[in-house]
């Protein structure tokens, strides 16, 4: 009889899985299938076909898929190959504390699909995939003006601190920062606007905020001083960017697909304004799904060793770039090429880069589907965010380690620590 195997059931979805099948006629073809719903009922499912071995089996670690959504050897293909029945809906947790996606697996004979008919499957299960570990605490944060979550690892610490900031998305995004702190770093999802009572889009960036927060999070006495590192995305980045030169408590910089100038609002920080750099809207495309692309629209104003970059030089800490190069809402090959020659001239060599052919701008944690293009709040178009679901998912799965690795050398004084 065929059974379907998956190892471990429940687990972080940074984890892979190991998938098997046994009790199959040598050399078989079977279908497996993926499926889950996510907090607004949309679902995503994906599918690859394997022939079974001499003995009956097959071991997605070993095996390769012979068609479906992804072909080749690829152990977690059926989780980061995941397909939205909504077009354009991007898979992004809300509620990471109480409960985990659930992930359908089930395993179909070739002729029961190539009928066209619901028959029962030969054997199926369900995985739990966490986004937190079950003894990680949460905190809101309400603390004056700040809006935000604190995920703190279990233990006395204290822990390597890191700031999570997210891009234009706006609300407080935690998914990220739950596991950090499940990979033992105290993480800090900093909400800056469209949420509780804070703007509801961004008007400007009050770099105090941002300063408040980081004196708020190294008061805290789970928190190892006396820097803290931040992990940002897109606008996120663009504001760690500036986190970075201005901050001097800012030790490690993760920046993933973000622009190295001031884009849309004003920078602000103890009265000084930084004004955002012109754009050209004729520069605006559409690629052949009709989505937005906006990564041209700053070419005829931050040219190479333009004046409109910030002063990245002025940094303390250490960077690691994390780009991907199909991107297509940020240029952002050019930008952190254009930041690490402003690095280069300043006789700097506090930098990493990561460079990804063929990954797009949304890069997750480890087995996330790519979301190439989605809908923001505020805007009417749906934006391309780029990207190729192979590399992408590769990119995706090397940088969430080569992440903690940086965070870990630059936040801990002995790097034999071990989290």
């Amino acid at each position: 009889m065929a059974k379907l195997i998956a190892t471990p059931l429940s687990a972080l979805v940074d984890e892979p899985v190991h998938i098997r099948v046994t009790g199959l006629a040598p050399s078989q073809v079977v279908f497996l299938e993926a499926s889950l719903k996510d907090e607004r009922g949309i679902l995503f499912s994906s599918q690859a076909s394997y022939r079974a071995s001499e003995v009956g089996d097959v071991d997605l670690d070993r095996d390769s898929s012979l068609g479906g959504d992804y072909v080749g050897v690829h152990p977690m293909g059926l989780f980061w190959s995941l397909k939205p029945e909504k077009p354009f809906s991007r898979l992004a947790k809300r509620d990471v504390i109480d409960s985990p996606y659930r992930v359908h697996l089930k395993l179909r004979d070739q002729y029961s699909l190539l009928a066209g008919v619901d028959i029962s499957p030969l054997d199926s299960l369900i995985l739990e995939r966490w986004y937190v570990a079950p003894d990680v605490t949460r905190i809101q944060v309400k603390e004056g003006r700040l809006r935000g979550a604190l995920f703190l690892p279990p233990g006395e610490g204290p822990f390597p601190g890191v700031i999570d900031l997210f891009g234009a998305t706006g609300g407080l995004t935690e998914f990220r920062a739950s596991l950090l702190a499940s990979r033992g770093f105290a993480s800090f999802a900093l909400a800056y606007m469209g949420y509780d009572d804070l703007p509801p889009q961004l008007e400007r960036v009050d770099l105090d905020y941002f300063e408040e927060a980081v004196e708020f999070f190294l008061r805290h006495p789970k928190v190892l001083g006396p820097g803290v590192g931040l992990v940002s995305v897109c606008i996120g980045a663009e504001i760690g960017l500036a986190m970075a030169i201005n901050l001097k408590q800012i030790t490690a910089a993760v920046l993933i697909n973000g622009p190295t100038f001031v884009t849309s609002v004003p920078h602000v920080y103890h009265g000084q304004v930084n004004q955002p750099v012109p754009h050209n809207i004729e520069f605006v495309t559409k690629n052949s799904l009709g989505l937005t692309e906006f990564y041209r629209i700053h070419e005829e104003t931050v040219g190479k060793d333009s004046k409109y970059c910030l002063p990245i030089e002025k940094a303390q800490g250490h960077f690691l770039f994390v780009v991907g190069e199909d991107d297509k809402n940020q240029n952002s090959k050019v930008r952190v090429d254009q930041a690490i020659a402003q690095l280069t001239r300043s006789g700097k060599k506090n930098w990493t880069l990561l460079s990804y052919p063929g990954a797009g701008h949304v890069i997750e944690p480890p087995y996330s589907p790519l979301c190439s293009g989605s809908r923001m709040r505020f805007l009417t178009p749906y934006l391309s965010w780029g990207g190729e679901v192979v590399p992408h998912a590769a990119a995706q799965e090397h940088c969430w380690k080569e992440i903690q690795t940086f965070l870990k050398k630059h936040l801990l004084p002995d790097m034999s620590c071990q989290l």
